[in-house]
């Protein structure tokens, strides 16, 4: 298994000692969906980027924390206790230096709310309180239950073509979700209420495509999720080719 997957990680706080942690489901399909290696990476600001020279690509996880809102001009916070700015000062520049040399990206959850932001995008905060929306969160219940699939998505561009069909069932469990999209993304999944569900970077020169769902969750049983991993997979395995003849 020769390429590298770089997942930023979370900060967390665990007995009173600073953490940094990601859910282990990530690193299971990056080794099983992707065929890659995963390493962690610590949220310690814009440093990590030049770990960026040693990754064949980069997944964006998803957390229970949210963007902070002042990052894409907002100045209120309606969930001031759920912010991770370690981990926004990390993956935002990280983001931008990884599209700009065509390093793949696959942004889930929190992972696509960071790409938009990092696009010059805006996030809605709690798209569960907008009128005429579902309730996008996890809501009461066992994991298993709260990871069920919940609603569909239309599918277009170059999603549609991934995974060979235009409507997908998938999960979900966020409460922010994309209000204007960044600069050069093209939405290519939206939920029945409008939500936006998938992006892809189309002026990026690499392989960079964010979805709201969780595709890691179970990922070996749901061959739409196999396909994303793959597909990143392969892109993964083009870059490192690539990197090898420029070397």
């Amino acid at each position: 298994m020769s390429i590298v997957v770089g997942i930023p990680a979370c900060t967390v706080e665990l007995r009173g000692h600073i953490q940094h942690a990601t859910p282990s489901r990530y690193g299971a399909a990056v080794i099983g969906g992707a065929g890659a290696m995963p390493i962690l990476l610590p949220p310690v600001g814009e440093g990590m980027l030049a770990l960026l020279d040693r990754l064949d690509g980069l997944v964006l996880s998803g957390s229970p924390s949210n963007v902070e809102p002042h990052r894409y001009g907002v100045a209120e916070s309606l969930t001031p206790n759920s912010h991770d700015p370690h981990r926004d000062n990390t993956t935002l520049p990280m983001i931008r230096a990884a599209l700009a040399r065509g390093l793949p990206v696959l942004a889930i959850c929190r992972g696509i709310q960071e790409l938009n932001v990092a696009l010059g995008g805006t996030l809605h905060q709690q798209v569960q309180d907008l009128p005429g929306r579902l309730d996008h969160s996890a809501g009461p219940g066992t994991v298993e239950h709260c990871y069920r699939p919940k609603h569909s998505v239309r599918l277009s561009g170059h999603l549609a073509r991934m995974l060979g069909k235009t409507e997908i069932e998938v999960n979900s469990l966020h409460e922010q979700g994309l209000d204007r999209p960044g600069e050069g993304l093209a939405v290519e999944a939206v939920a029945p209420d409008g939500t936006i569900e998938a992006v892809r970077v189309v002026t990026a020169p690499g392989w960079a495509i964010g979805v709201q769902w969780h595709p890691e969750w179970h990922y070996a049983g749901n061959a739409d999720s196999m396909a994303i991993f793959r597909a990143f997979g392969e892109a993964c395995r083009a870059y490192a080719a690539g990197r090898r003849k420029a070397a």
